[in-house]
């Protein structure tokens, strides 16, 4: 069994700053890209930014620029460090990460339970 834990969201102004954290345990040969999602009430799931093993990243061209994504391959976590706050960025965000077990090949998509981001005044 694979789990994603996520830590961090909550309430804060237009402006201010968030970092969500998330760490991944469980029966994990090899990690390939770890991400964060966001959904917003009546919106699709969308992709916010993502990190490859190697350290490749890619960004949602509404968050590039105040997001930042970091990824600790020794301690299988992702964090994302949200700066410069913006009231559209209000939504659900969901940690991402494409798993393969011990000796497997393939991976599989698992996901974080999702953690509130409010931005407001």
């Amino acid at each position: 069994q694979v789990q994603l834990v996520e830590s961090g969201g909550g309430l804060v102004q237009p402006g201010g700053s968030l970092r969500l954290s998330c760490a991944a345990s469980g029966s994990i040969g090899r990690i390939d890209t770890m991400g964060w999602y966001r959904q917003a009430p009546g919106q699709q799931r969308e992709l916010v930014t993502r990190i490859s093993s190697a350290g490749i990243t890619n960004y949602a061209d509404s968050v590039k620029g105040r997001f930042t994504i970091f990824r600790d391959n020794a301690k299988n976590t992702v964090d994302l460090q949200m700066n410069s706050l913006k009231p559209e960025d209000t939504a659900v965000y969901y940690c991402n990460a494409k798993i393969a077990g011990p000796g497997t090949f393939w991976s599989n998509d698992y996901w974080g339970q999702g953690t509130q981001v409010t931005v407001s005044s």
